[in-house]
């Protein structure tokens, strides 16, 4: 049984960091991109970063030089630092694990970000 459980999100002022984490189990990890996508209320579902088996990044225009996606393939598990939090981040953030080669795709059950001004 595929899960992923991520961790870490809550309430934080502008300006503030805060990292949130994936921890996946049920899958061959180190086979999947890992990403991370938000979808703020009334809103779609957006990329924010993702990070390749290889360990290559993409990153959202929005967040480029305050997000730094990673990952850990021992551990099972992908990480989003975010620094210099805007209330505009304010989402709930889901954990996603990919592999185009074999049509799979998986999501977390998501966890709450909330900024403040």
């Amino acid at each position: 049984q595929v899960q992923l459980v991520e961790s870490g999100g809550g309430s934080v002022q502008a300006g503030e960091s805060l990292r949130v984490s994936c921890a996946a189990s049920g899958i061959f990890f180190s086979a999947y991109e890992m990403g991370w996508y938000r979808q703020a209320p009334g809103k779609q579902r957006e990329l924010v970063a993702t990070i390749a088996s290889s360990g290559s990044t993409n990153y959202a225009d929005s967040v480029k030089g305050r997000f730094t996606i990673s990952r850990d393939n021992a551990k099972n598990t992908a990480d989003l630092q975010m620094n210099s939090l805007k209330p505009e981040d304010t989402a709930v953030y889901y954990c996603n694990a990919g592999n185009a080669r074999l049509l799979r795709s998986y999501w977390g059950q998501g966890t709450q970000v909330t900024v403040s001004s």
